[in-house]
């Protein structure tokens, strides 16, 4: 089968489309025949050596793909060869099949596409947590969404409109804040021509946002916070921006405010239980249509350089999606 593969680590350029064996399916396992492979951020720093995660190589980018059953090993009883499936793999979906443990596999209605289906786990997964289980929001609450038109923030948006909070999404054109605003938001933000902290007071009539979601990092990570409400949360999602900021501490002690890391796929790895319902439930809600998923684009798997520097020139709106 063909895969792409990282053997040092390296740019996209850099990566090598080559030929590896089929996998076979172990016990309590499954190999999927992939149909769309969803690209995320942390792919580019996972190959370039900068990822706190660190496969051995050699090893393929994408960490979540959807696909068809193609075997099952022995134990395995809720899977069937075709069954329409989704699942996380942490890497290696940036290939023509995987084996996975059928625990960490789910299926889905034949109404929900490959593309978008490969494209929930992570990012919705990733503000469902963040906003259900780290956020203690309350209805009515404002949510402030930094890098709003990217994966994680678009399904920041959608989720937070669910739970009935007030979002406000904060992106750097107005393009991208338009596609917010049709995916959930109801304030906008453009933070290419507008102060941040000025701009989150302003829309929230002096009282500060809530909670703050915050993909991007970098000099929008303190302003953000200088703006927060009295008892706000700031959730640290990733660093999008390229730099970890190193935040005052005295912040925190003058706002009353918290400071929560979301790292879903530790919490994922801890709780696999509420992680499968919280997937189970995104399955549903995106089958239904109560989350868009969107695809911004779609590449062969022969050219994922190029889908990988379309995340690193943060030109998506929505989710990349390889077809192996």
């Amino acid at each position: 089968m063909k895969a792409i593969l990282c053997s040092e680590f390296c740019q996209p350029d850099d990566l090598v489309f080559a030929d590896v064996p089929d996998p076979v399916a172990g016990a309590g396992e499954a190999v999927i025949a992939i149909k769309a492979a969803a690209l995320n951020f942390f792919d580019i720093l996972m190959i370039q050596g900068k990822y706190q995660i660190k496969p051995p190589f050699p090893f393929s980018p994408g960490a979540e793909v959807a696909g068809v059953i193609e075997s099952v090993g022995d134990g395995v009883t809720d899977l069937k060869v075709g069954d329409r499936v989704v699942a996380s793999c942490g890497h290696n979906g940036a290939r023509q099949k995987i084996a996975l443990p059928a625990s960490s596999i789910v299926k889905i209605p034949d109404n929900l596409d490959f593309d978008r289906a490969a494209g929930i786990i992570i990012i919705y997964g990733t503000a469902l947590h963040a906003l259900e289980d780290r956020a203690s929001p309350k209805p009515g609450e404002t949510l402030a969404v930094l890098g709003a038109a990217g994966g994680t923030g678009l399904a920041a948006c959608e989720l937070g409109k669910l739970m009935g909070l007030k979002v406000i999404a904060c992106a750097s054109s107005d393009e991208k804040l338009e596609f917010a605003r049709q995916h959930g938001a109801t304030l906008t933000l453009n933070y290419a021509k507008e102060d941040l902290k000025e701009g989150l007071r302003r829309l929230t009539d002096g009282k500060g946002a809530d909670i703050i979601f915050d993909p991007v990092g970098g000099a929008y990570a303190e302003a953000a916070l200088r703006s927060i409400a009295w008892e706000g949360r700031f959730l640290v999602i990733g660093f999008a921006a390229g730099d970890i900021p190193k935040m005052p501490l005295n912040l925190a002690l003058l706002k009353g405010c918290d400071i929560r890391g979301v790292f879903w796929g530790a919490w994922a790895r801890i709780n696999p239980a509420k992680n499968r319902a919280n997937l189970e439930k995104l399955v549903q809600w995106t089958a239904e249509g109560k989350l868009s998923s969107h695809v911004d684009r779609t590449f062969p798997l022969a050219q994922t350089a190029d889908a990988l520097k379309v995340l690193a020139g943060r030109q998506a709106m929505g989710k990349v999606i390889l077809h192996p």
